[in-house]
């Protein structure tokens, strides 16, 4: 087991002793170490954030405990391992995370993490331009300073300052927000790819219905703080579920509906995007 949770609250202290805000509450949960793409959504404010930074110690419970690898978080702090080897092995891709560059080039900026936890640094080098090959990143811009690259291209070499020090889970919040939707597949692809290579569970936060269907093993929905939802996308949307979560029904789902009313067809909710469904659609009409 990677990263489990028994029966975890976390309450943001107030402006008085008892104006504390529940974040989260009472969350039993179990994320294995490998062969799980799960996406956490949820309305804002229903406590996803939260959840997520208690899976790599940046946040520690109010109650109950986390168990990261065999470490074990609690409220307690003096009680509690040091983050440090969690945080090697649980990575966190912010969102915007192009706003954490801050060293002059690019490669020191991609090294650093690594360093930090020990990796020497021609491994360190050695590593970070393999994983800048993986995410496109041209080697002539290594010695460049990362703040004369594009917004793309930031958060690339944002995104392999963690992937160059290989932690065994990967949490990612909101991965494709404020890119155009050529940055958004691509980026995914990345990281989707990534996962089917190496079977590395990754942990991702998202209000895209349409990339929740498309790549989700899992999903869990948040709601008023709680735990609403644990099973497959499919599930979910075949269901009144995501209604009562107030969430959208993807794209592909609205048109596979569509296509069953309208033609009187009976489609199944079986495909993931357009494509898939496109070239079923076409190989039918061939026979």
């Amino acid at each position: 087991m990677g990263i489990s949770f028994n029966q975890v609250s976390h309450i943001y202290p107030g402006i008085k002793r008892n104006d504390g805000v529940v974040a989260i509450k009472d969350i039993n949960l179990n994320i294995n170490e490998e062969g799980e793409f799960i996406c956490i959504v949820g309305q804002t404010g229903s406590g996803k954030s939260t959840l997520v930074q208690h899976m790599n110690g940046l946040l520690l419970p109010t109650d109950g405990t986390v168990n990261i690898f065999d470490n074990v978080l609690t409220n307690k702090k003096r009680k509690n391992p040091k983050l440090k080897p969690v945080r090697k092995r649980v990575g966190f891709v912010f969102q915007f995370p192009e706003y954490q560059l801050f060293e002059e080039t690019v490669i020191k900026d991609i090294i650093f993490a690594p360093k930090n936890f020990g990796e020497d640094e021609n491994v360190a080098i050695s590593k970070a331009k393999e994983v800048c090959k993986e995410l496109k990143i041209d080697e002539s811009l290594l010695n460049k300073s990362p703040f004369n690259l594009s917004g793309g291209q930031m958060r690339k070499v944002a995104i392999a300052g963690i992937l160059s020090y290989e932690p065994d889970i990967l949490l990612l919040d909101e991965p494709t927000r404020g890119l155009d939707p050529k940055g958004q597949v691509e980026i995914m692809d990345i990281f989707y790819n990534r996962f089917l290579r190496n079977k590395k569970s990754m942990i991702v936060i998202t209000h895209d219905m349409d990339l929740v269907y498309k790549y989700a093993t899992r999903v869990i929905v948040m709601k008023n703080e709680k735990l609403f939802f644990d099973g497959s996308a499919k599930e979910l949307f075949s269901s009144n579920l995501y209604k009562e979560s107030h969430l959208t029904k993807p794209s592909i789902l609205k048109l596979i509906d569509h296509l069953n009313n309208k033609l009187n067809l009976n489609l199944s909710y079986d495909f993931k995007d357009e494509d898939q469904l496109l070239e079923y659609l076409g190989g039918e009409a061939n026979e």
